[in-house]
């Protein structure tokens, strides 16, 4: 059976802890399996939201639900501190996050404004990929690297937490191979996500790493509505606004219509191997919402 989480249908920003502690639960209650976060520092003008501030606060204000971040701008910080939060975080919250992080680019400013050059980015990423990983064994790291320079660099106690890298490049898709616990897709067809994981398997055995299983999912925008013309609307409104783009660049891999709809075109994941998928819905309500992603899950456990 896939494993299907959402992100919270909720304004986090907000400030209404019951509320969204009442989002989780409802969506617990449904069988949503986790929460999912994404994360930005200052995104086209200024828009954003810390990734791993998110995730604590959703395991704060549910006592069982995971959380995945998808994707945290990793070489937009330093490792040793994110290591630090990450520690902390599995000590509040033991075996729920997963650590899901990626390059960011869609704003090269963004990346710029935290004093990253855009184009030392898949460097930076493999730096601290290597120092992180590290870290959350606990044991000590000294690393000198272009980007990342650390002496005797150590977090107490080990935090076991899986860390998988997204991105749709074969440099990614690489990366994570040889440093992450599996891959997480985005805007792929159902073709291109088998040769990633195969490429990513690849990988891994050339750097000596024991095989799978790997935590490889993929990451979907999608819209529910009572036909597909109300759904399309509501994931095309979203993804305009925050990425600045026509929907018509995003359409093919956005599934939208009824829980029905979104789950057949789905389904050919699933048939690839895909393990997981990590909703951004938009929908008519958020019960409705939570609903739906919960009727999707049972028609792809039903395949």
């Amino acid at each position: 059976m896939p494993a299907v989480g959402m992100i919270p249908p909720v304004d986090l920003g907000r400030g209404d802890p019951a509320a969204v502690a009442a989002t989780l639960a409802a969506m617990a209650d449904a069988g949503v399996d986790h929460a999912v976060v994404g994360d930005h520092v200052s995104f086209f003008g200024g828009m954003g939201f810390d990734g791993l501030v998110h995730a604590t606060a959703l395991a704060m204000l549910h006592p069982r639900l995971p959380v995945q971040t998808a994707v945290y701008l990793l070489p937009l910080r330093h490792p040793v501190p994110v290591a630090r939060q990450v520690a902390t975080i599995e000590s509040l919250a033991p075996g729920r996050l997963t650590l899901g992080v990626g390059l960011g680019g869609e704003d090269p400013h963004e990346l710029e404004v935290c004093g990253v050059d855009p184009r030392t980015r898949g460097a930076r990423m493999e730096e601290c990929l290597t120092v992180l990983r590290t870290l959350l064994t606990g044991e000590a790291v000294t690393f000198h690297g272009a980007h990342v320079d650390v002496t005797d660099a150590r977090i107490l106690p080990a935090a076991p937490v899986p860390v998988v890298v997204g991105g749709r490049s074969e440099a990614a898709i690489r990366r994570g191979g040889r440093h992450a616990d599996g891959w997480l897709g985005i805007w792929v067809s159902p073709e291109r996500f088998a040769r990633s994981t195969a490429d990513f398997a690849e990988e891994a055995d050339r750097a000596g790493r024991e095989p799978g299983p790997w935590r490889h999912g993929l990451s979907v925008w999608c819209g529910f509505g009572d036909d597909r013309a109300t759904a399309r609307q509501a994931v095309a409104r979203a993804m305009e606004g925050i990425y600045h783009l026509p929907f018509e660049r995003f359409e093919r891999w956005c599934p939208y219509g009824t829980p029905a709809d979104v789950a057949d075109q789905l389904a050919p994941y699933l048939e690839v191997g895909c393990p997981a998928f990590h909703l951004l819905p938009r929908g008519p309500s958020p019960q409705a919402t939570i609903e739906a992603v919960a009727e999707v899950k049972r028609l792809l456990a039903a395949r």
